[in-house]
């Protein structure tokens, strides 16, 4: 059932990404090429810095399903109830907190952008971006959380999707009509509104869970410790821009925005339906005690993941800038074109994203508190290097602020996943990330070592990747089928035991 459920949400989050990627490129473009790139940097500052206050939600998250696993595991109702009952309290008392903090950003942002933006527009703006994020922490994130650690992931990879497809059909047709970028934020936030009251409707009814009679509150143990581990998480997604925003211009802003993009689609179309559809069986598997068996398959889902995003993120920087070259032609109010920015910030989500699957045991096991401090060198580490190296390099130095953090954090994590969860030597990480750099070496060569394809259409940058991302693929399928043959023979093994 565990395995049905795991491929259940690997499918439909995998689908989830690819609607996503669609209609995030879309919406991306057809607000540069109709509202300036000053006014996407704007929007793109608004949605960082309210994002800031995700710092609760996203911390006090994964412990509340962590906790969750147990009760689910062995049907005990009473003490499951106990836990959302809590878990909604908890964010109903953050979704006031962000009340405060939106006024707090609506006094700030307008006159820090005043030169720019009359103050009115700016403040109009940061309410109507902020309706939406309210709502989710009002209403739908205990439901969210809990069908998740219930391994039904695909509920609500469906809600997004549906409403995804809503916001961007919406959106296309406002923007067509030459709405201002007031009504189309509007628009965004009514629609993603839909998401958490669906949530919350669909586990009353089809879940048989209400909350309203349970009094009894629950002790979340650990949460101040997984508000600070997820500090870091934060500043990996937001502090970049907020020292561009302060330190260089909303035109560069515009432009990380554009390189986020990219690699943030790529990130949750590679690293989130994977991760998301298993770590919730990790999370079973030690709630109920299954060391050897956790152990077992984590070694072979590691062998399939790594080699997943090592084609994919070892292909992306041979092809992401001329993507952005063709993506952003006709667009003059700034230079979208770094290469050396976009290297850079290439391999520091890679890192990111091979850290995701050890952190997500960290997370499924609750051992935030045993964890924290590295979240807390990171977050230090991140904000000093950004800011000393802006000044000099602009966006490339807050890249590198970035890459550096997001290795110390990473060496931290494994160690401490593969000492005190999977009980295995480091040894094997060690090797397995040798092996990507090496893989990574011989892609390089072999790639230079072709003739260059001039990319000036999507025409020529499609035929472009596909040559790169077959010959990453034979390479690293190749290399690693051979390495990894025991964990491949166990996964054909599993297959068939299936049937």
């Amino acid at each position: 059932m565990r395995s049905k459920k795991a491929l259940y949400n690997i499918i439909s989050s995998a689908f989830l990404q690819v609607i996503t990627v669609i209609c995030g490129f879309i919406v991306s473009k057809l607000i540069i090429s109709n509202y300036g790139s000053n006014i996407n940097g704007l929007v793109s500052s608004i949605t960082n810095f309210l994002a800031f206050i995700t710092l609760l939600e996203a911390g006090f998250g994964p412990v509340i399903k962590s906790l969750l696993y147990k009760p689910i595991a062995n049907n005990n109702d009473y003490e499951l109830k106990k836990i959302l009952k809590s878990s909604l309290n908890l964010f109903r008392k953050i979704s006031y907190i962000f009340i405060i903090y939106v006024l707090i950003l609506c006094v700030i942002l307008p006159i820090f952008f005043s030169n720019d933006f009359d103050i009115l527009y700016t403040f109009s703006l940061i309410i109507i971006i902020s309706l939406s994020t309210f709502f989710e922490y009002y209403l739908g994130i205990t439901y969210r959380l809990f069908l998740q650690a219930k391994q039904t992931d695909y509920v609500l990879s469906l809600i997004k999707i549906i409403t995804l497809i809503l916001h961007t059909i919406v959106i296309v047709i406002l923007i067509n009509l030459n709405a201002n970028i007031h009504i189309v934020k509007l628009a965004s936030s009514l629609i993603f509104i839909l998401r958490p009251i669906v949530t919350y409707l669909y586990v009353k009814r089809k879940c048989n869970i209400n909350l309203k009679n349970v009094k009894v509150e629950y002790n979340i143990k650990q949460k101040w410790d997984g508000l600070v581990q997820h500090i870091a998480h934060i500043i990996h997604k937001n502090t970049d821009i907020v020292v561009i925003t302060f330190f260089c211009s909303l035109s560069e802003v515009s432009v990380y925005s554009i390189y986020y993009l990219i690699l943030n689609s790529l990130n949750n179309f590679v690293c989130y339906p994977f991760i998301g559809g298993v770590s919730a069986a990790f999370g079973d598997m030690i709630a109920k005690g299954e060391n050897d068996n956790l152990t077992k398959s984590f070694n072979v889902f590691e062998c399939i993941y790594l080699t997943i995003v090592s084609i994919a993120f070892i292909s992306t920087p041979f092809l992401i800038v001329p993507f952005v070259k063709v993506y952003t032609n006709g667009i003059t109010d700034a230079n979208y074109i770094r290469p050396i920015f976009a290297y850079i910030i290439v391999l520091a989500e890679f890192v990111f994203v091979i850290r995701q699957l050890y952190y997500s045991l960290v997370k499924v096991s609750g051992d935030f508190k045993q964890t924290k401090n590295g979240a807390i060198i990171e977050a230090l580490v991140n904000v000093l290097l950004s800011f000393i190296l802006v000044w000099k390099l602009g966006i490339v130095g807050v890249a590198i602020g970035t890459l550096v953090a997001m290795i110390i954090r990473t060496i931290e994590i494994v160690i401490y996943t593969s000492k005190n969860i999977l009980k295995r030597s480091i040894n094997i990480f060690v090797k397995r990330f040798s092996l990507i750099v090496i893989e990574f070496l011989l892609i390089l060569l072999i790639v230079n070592l072709l003739p260059q394809i001039d990319v000036s259409s999507y025409f020529d940058w499609i035929y472009k990747s596909l040559i790169v991302f077959t010959i990453s693929s034979l390479v690293i399928i190749l290399i690693n089928g051979i390495i990894y043959k025991e964990n491949v023979f166990l996964l054909i093994n599993k297959l068939r035991n299936k049937k």
